[in-house]
Order: structure tokens, then C-alpha cells, then sequence
């Protein structure tokens, strides 16, 4: 805390350029940005020693922008896009250092009486969370740690459990096990909910005004938002197995599958999004039985998948339809029922014992960090997990649980 308050002190007074000391302080700002864009972040942390003037000059984000695009979680996607402009990217790169190192501090967030499978979805300062057949809005005290423990919102109209939902365009888009859809607008009452399937409603995705929902009685079916057409299928595919997980390309033009792998077929599909046709199958190597728990597109030719085999499969459709390209073996031979990316290396899993969740660093094969969450005899699978910069959110059966990798 006395360092970090040093810190502090010394942003705020001016540091001007010293008139006397080495010959290294009196280049012009270009070149020795030019000079200290090859130092390693040790390098600059050393440097950042010698004075007042130095530490805020190795402190410019273009110095660490190099060295965050390789760090875990530092906010920046595979192609270099910052989505953290508004912090500054040396602490982005010392929090990441700790997902690197493993290092956390854990806690719980929410408990519950009865034994629940929670999604859970994350939009700003804002937690929304199934729990039965409601989804309630919590908001995050300012440490990102901690929540409000009054609910900010509170959305019904399911019969029984909410399986999965999106948000998107100010609303949720739940599913059901009452073979329902609901669209809830967050920001007002208004909730409409309608006959989507036969059976529960596993999964459901939704972009560009568009909503794709897969089911248990094996149709996966395409819906519009738009207020005055909402209920009206558009196309109804039939998979011929059940529906465990659902998502919509980037670009809007298709939408992937991921079915029970009870067939004579690949278990992910996709499928046209305009015509509902089948547009290819990917992989030719699933064992019977590996049915595909989660998937999600990364751009619009890559995306991941886990499930019941233990691997998580990284595909690019420019590459190969028919073999992954990077695979990763859960260690302990655990379904895998839920993963999430930071778009660019670090990659998180949810396995079905012990509420396990491991940290992956996607250049290298091995798991980096596993963190088990609970104990015989509460074990539990991991239902959904998200993250940010800083914090880790897992939903198990009767717990939410954070991990905390600022605040140690």
C-alpha cells in the first residue's frame, strides 16, 4: 500500500526532464521511446527507479503495449485491439501477472439453499444470474469483488428452471425447461415469453436482431427480436440429437450446433443462417457420446468448443473442417462444461468434479493453474464461468464464487 501511494504522489507532482545526469536523459523523447520499446518489463520496472521524470516516462502505454499483447489478460484481443483504453496499460500488465503466477484470492459471492445449474452472464458494473426459473441483476460494489446485496432486478415468466440466456440489445433472452423463450427488456417490465419447443430449451444465442434456440426434442429453430414479430419461427432445423449448445457467427451469415453426439455424425454443425441449411461438419474423430457442452466464435472462422470427451477444440474453418487445429486435454479426464477467452491466450475451463477451474496459456498444451472450488461431499461442476482484467466469476450448485487476482 506504501509503494502504491508513493506511486500516487509522485503522478500528481510535476517531474520535469532533470538538467543534469546521464547522457541517456537528455536524447530526444522519439528516440528514447525508441530505445526503451526493447526493453522487457523488468527492464522498465528498473528504470522506472532512477527517478521522477523516468518513472513517469516508462509508464507511456505504447512501452507496454508490446509487452501486454503477450501477457495473459491484459485486455488486448488477438489482432491487437485494446478494450481497456480508459486503464492504463502497466497495471493492466501487473494484474496479469498474477493469472500468470496463479496467484488470488478467493471468495463467495452469493449462496443458495437448493442445489441450482446457474448461468451467468456479465455487462459493465453488472452481474446477471439464473437461479430456478428467475434471473436476477446484481450490481458490483466498486471493488469488483463484492455485490450489492439488494438485487437490482428481478426477471420471471419461465414455469420451471432457466436453462441458459443472452443479452442483447438492452435485453435477456432466456431458455427454458418449459420449452420457452422469454425476452426481458432490462430496462423497463416489459417481458414476453412464448412456445419455442417441444421439450426444455437448452441453449439460445442472439446478434443483429436475430435469435437461434436448441432444444432437447432435436430442432435447433431461428427466430427474429423484433417486437412485433417475436414467436414467429423463421426456420426449424432438425439435428436429429439433442441440442447442448448453440452460437451465432460474427458476421451474421451462420450459426453453430453442438449436439449430443448420438449419431452417425459430427456433433457441431453449421448451419446457414438465412436459409437454415447445413453448411459443413466439423471434425470426423468424436467418439460416440461426446456431445459438445459449450461453443463459442472467437471471429467469424475460429471458435472453441468442450464437452463431454475432455477436450477443448480450437477450430479454423480457413485451415481445416475436418481436425482441430489446437486441442487441450482436461488432466483428470473430467467433462469440461464451460469455457470463456480473453480473445487473445489466456482460456478458462469449468470442469464437472470438484468445481475445478483451470487457467490455460493457449501457446502451450499443458494446464497452467487449476483452482478446485469445493470438496467431497459438495462437489459440484462448474455451470458457467466469466471474467474480466481482474477477477474470475464461477456459478457452481450452491455457490458463486469469485477469484480475485488484484486485490491480494
Amino acid at each position: 500500500m506504501a509503494v502504491a501511494a508513493e506511486e500516487e504522489a509522485a503522478a500528481r507532482e510535476p517531474a520535469g526532464r532533470p538538467a543534469a545526469g546521464p547522457a541517456l536523459l537528455r536524447l530526444p523523447e522519439e528516440l528514447l521511446l525508441l530505445i526503451c520499446s526493447y526493453l522487457d518489463m523488468r527492464a522498465l520496472g528498473r528504470l522506472a527507479q532512477v527517478c521522477r521524470w523516468l518513472r513517469r516516462f516508462t509508464s507511456c502505454d505504447l512501452l507496454w503495449r508490446r509487452i501486454a499483447r503477450a501477457s495473459l489478460n491484459s485486455g488486448f484481443t488477438r489482432l491487437g485491439t485494446d478494450l481497456m483504453a480508459s486503464v492504463p496499460v502497466k497495471e493492466r500488465v501487473k494484474v496479469s501477472q498474477n493469472w500468470r503466477l496463479g496467484r488470488c484470492r478467493e471468495g463467495i459471492l452469493l449462496k443458495w439453499r437448493c442445489s441450482q445449474m446457474p448461468w451467468m452472464q456479465l455487462e459493465g458494473d453488472s452481474l446477471y444470474i439464473s437461479q430456478a426459473n428467475f434471473i436476477l441483476a446484481y450490481q458490483f460494489r466498486p471493488d469488483g469483488a463484492s455485490l450489492n446485496r439488494r438485487p437490482l432486478g428481478v426477471f420471471a415468466g419461465h414455469d420451471e428452471d432457466v436453462c441458459h440466456f443472452v443479452l442483447a440489445n438492452s435485453h435477456i433472452i432466456s431458455a427454458g425447461g418449459d420449452g420457452k423463450i422469454g425476452v426481458h427488456k432490462i430496462h423497463s417490465t416489459f417481458t414476453v415469453k412464448y412456445s419455442a419447443h417441444e421439450q426444455e430449451v437448452n441453449c439460445v444465442d442472439c446478434r443483429g436482431g436475430i435469435i437461434v434456440s436448441g432444444s432437447r426434442d432435436r430442432t435447433a429453430k431461428v427466430w427474429p427480436l423484433a417486437s412485433g414479430r417475436l414467436g414467429q419461427c423463421l426456420h426449424t432445423i432438425q439435428t436429429e440429437d439433442r441440442v447442448w449448445s448453440i452460437a451465432i457467427s460474427p458476421v451474421l451469415s451462420s450459426f453453430v450446433t453442438g449436439t449430443a453426439c448420438c449419431g452417425h455424425f459430427s456433433p457441431l454443425r453449421i448451419w446457414d443462417l438465412n436459409s437454415g441449411q447445413l453448411m459443413m461438419h466439423l471434425g470426423s474423430d468424436f467418439p460416440p457420446g461426446a456431445g459438445v457442452l459449450d461453443v463459442m466464435y472467437e471471429s467469424p472462422s475460429t471458435l472453441l468448443s468442450c464437452g463431454y470427451d475432455t477436450y477443448v477444440r480450437y477450430w479454423d474453418l480457413r485451415a481445416s473442417v475436418r481436425k482441430c487445429v489446437m486441442e487441450w486435454e482436461e488432466p483428470h479426464d473430467s467433462t469440461l462444461y464451460c469455457l470463456q477467452t480473453d480473445g487473445n491466450h489466456l482460456l478458462a475451463t469449468g470442469s464437472s468434479y470438484y468445481g475445478v477451474v483451470r487457467l490455460w496459456d493457449r501457446r502451450q498444451r499443458a494446464c497452467l493453474h487449476a483452482f478446485p472450488l469445493t470438496s467431497t461431499p459438495l462437489s459440484s461442476p462448474v455451470y458457467c464461468l466469466r471474467f474480466t482484467t481482474k477477477h474470475l466469476y464461477a456459478a457452481l450448485s450452491y455457490n458463486l464464487h469469485v477469484l480475485d487476482f488484484q486485490n491480494l
